[in-house]
This record gives structure tokens, C-alpha cells and sequence, in this order.
């Protein structure tokens, strides 16, 4: 219900999320998780009244802090926030102690230079506010900077960031593309870009501009493959979905998701025997892992070697009994 809650309010579903909270409450959620949620709903709704007034009933804890140092965040009292934000880091709430850590960077880092104007206080603040799940709090700020200061790179990308994922899709083209303008070499741009098109079901440009953005180095290289493999699928381009999949499963320190994934991608586009090979080289490097043989079992049943298909599963089983997907699929063999 917790994480609920906080996809609602990401998706800017601000009475879905009030009866999220509410049920937590009737459930018998811990009282400062209650706190934590209440305060940042009241702050999505611009009640800064009523997020005082929560604050002000609440006990010693660490989620009131944090609560505390979004208020003061929000009514630009930056000395209470930073304050509030080191009592949240000698709290005993570890994820709180990230966030608050985080937010605590913008600050320092602002102060190393000391001739800077204010609004380079703000981008700061939204870009890490956005690091903390807190999109819909950074975008008056970015909205302000960008007003003052139209020709101001980072601010437009931190917005167009949180627009895309607030679900602002226009609004985050328009962003992205004025700090393309302003900057078009620049590899997150322009896999932002990317994924705003992908967004708006326009796979042509999604793919132009994640290419750009694979040329250009964008970090971590395993982000822009993976969405230039899912722009291509859509767009009816295998191939190239097929290659880049290839990429990521073959590549040295490729984990078990990703050959998975290309495993996934193999059998849609009926290259079994291409699946089977991979998912065989995971149960190798893997030896002890169930999921890796449930693979292998998948593969091998796609490319009609039944044999295989029913050791791998029974071996799937014997390393974890509780897979229940695999024993219907061993019965039906």
C-alpha cells in the first residue's frame, strides 16, 4: 500500500492516493509512515497549512524530519531544511537516511560556489527533489528558473525529466527539445529525447534519437540498448532488437535479466535455436540457480527437444521446489 501510494502521487493521482492512505491508516500502518505520506500529499495539493498543522501534532521521528525539511524545502527557509535534513540522517530509517543525504548534496554543492545566483540553488534542489521521487515538488522550481533564465541546459532537462515522468509527456517534449536547442551533442538529451517519443508512440524518432544517444556514450550503455531494443520491437525492426539484445546478454558481466530478456526476444522472433544456445551458457555460468534452468527448460520446449526441456525443468525443481509455473509446465511436457 506504501508503494502504492507513492506511485499515485508520481502519477499525480492525488484522490487515488488520499484513500491509499487513508486504508493504511485503517490498517494500522505505523504512525510516522501515516506522517510521511499525509505531509506529502498536503505539499502535491499546495496545502502548506495543513502540512504544518500535521507536522506540528506529530511526534520524534525520523519520516517527521524529512516531512519537516520538504515543507521548509518548499517555502524556500533552505537553513531549517538543511537542519531538518541532518536529524533525518541520524534517524534509524536507512532509505530516509538516502534521501535525506541527497538532498543534502544540493546545498553543499551549491555552497563551493558562492557568486552563484539563486536560481542555480533551485535547479539543484529540483534535480535532487527528482532523485527522491519528488518530481511534482522540483517542477515549480524549474518552472521559475526557466522563466528567468530561458537558455539555463540543466534546468530544462531536470524538467523535462520530471514531466515525462509525472506523465507531462508534451510538456517534457517541449523541455527536451528547447535544451536540444541548446545543446544537441549532449547524450542524455538526446535519450530523453528518446524516450519521450517512445512515450508518445512515435518509434521512428524514439530510435533516431536513442541511436544519437548510443553514439554519443550516454552511461550507463545498457539503458539506451534496452530501449532501442523496445523502440525497434514496436516498430517492427527485429533486427535490430535482436542485436542489441545480443549485445547486452553476451556482454562480459551480462547478468541472468538480461539474457532472459534476449531469450524472451529470440523466441518472439522464432530464433529458438538462438534462445536455446544462450539459455544453456546461463545454467553454465549459473549452475545452482532454478531460474536459470526454468530458462533453459522454456528454450529447449520452443525448440522442440523435449528431452532437455523436462531434465531442465526437473533440475529447475530440485533447486527450488516452490516454482510452480515449472511443475505446470513439466506436466504438461
Amino acid at each position: 500500500l506504501k508503494k502504492l501510494a507513492l506511485a499515485q502521487l508520481q502519477r499525480r493521482d492525488l484522490k487515488a492516493a488520499s484513500h491509499t492512505v487513508e486504508r493504511l491508516r485503517r490498517e494500522g500502518a505505523r504512525a510516522e509512515d501515516i506522517l510521511l505520506l499525509s505531509v506529502t500529499l498536503a505539499l502535491h495539493q499546495q496545502d502548506l497549512t495543513r502540512a504544518a498543522t500535521l507536522l506540528g501534532k506529530a511526534g520524534e521521528s525520523p519520516h517527521r524530519h524529512y516531512a519537516s525539511a520538504l515543507l521548509a524545502i518548499v517555502q524556500g527557509e533552505h537553513a531549517q531544511a538543511q537542519a531538518e535534513l541532518r536529524l533525518a540522517m541520524d534517524g534509524w530509517d536507512p532509505v530516509l537516511r538516502t534521501y535525506a543525504r541527497t538532498l543534502l548534496d544540493a546545498y553543499e554543492e551549491y555552497a563551493l560556489f558562492p557568486q552563484s545566483p539563486p536560481i542555480h540553488l533551485s535547479t539543484l534542489l529540483a534535480r535532487s527533489l527528482a532523485q527522491v521521487q519528488e518530481c511534482a515538488l522540483a517542477l515549480p522550481f524549474l518552472s521559475r528558473v526557466t522563466q528567468q533564465q530561458d537558455d539555463y541546459r540543466d534546468a530544462w532537462i531536470v524538467q523535462g525529466y520530471c514531466q515525462l515522468v509525472t506523465e507531462r509527456t508534451q510538456e517534457a517534449l517541449a523541455s527536451f527539445e528547447r535544451s536540444y536547442t541548446l545543446d544537441p551533442q549532449k547524450p542524455e538529451i538526446q535519450y530523453f529525447l528518446g524516450r519521450t517519443y517512445g512515450a508518445m508512440e512515435d518509434h521512428k524518432n524514439a530510435l533516431t534519437f536513442l541511436q544519437y544517444a548510443l553514439m554519443n556514450g550516454f552511461n550507463p550503455e545498457k539503458d539506451v540498448r534496452r530501449a532501442i531494443a523496445a523502440e525497434a520491437e514496436k516498430a517492427g525492426n527485429v533486427q535490430l532488437a535482436f542485436e542489441q539484445e545480443k549485445i547486452l546478454a553476451t556482454a562480459s558481466g551480462s547478468d541472468l535479466a538480461s539474457i532472459a530478456a534476449f531469450v524472451a526476444l529470440a523466441l518472439r522472433a522464432e530464433r529458438q535455436n538462438d534462445a536455446f544456445e544462450a539459455a544453456e551458457k546461463a545454467t553454465l555460468r549459473w549452475p545452482d540457480s532454478a531460474q536459470a534452468y526454468a530458462l533453459l527448460g522454456s528454450a529447449a520446449e520452443a525448440a522442440g527437444k523435449k528431452d532437455e526441456a523436462r531434465s531442465a525443468y526437473g533440475r529447475a525443481l530440485e533447486l527450488d521446489g516452490s516454482l510452480d509455473e515449472v511443475k505446470e509446465k513439466l506436466l504438461n511436457l
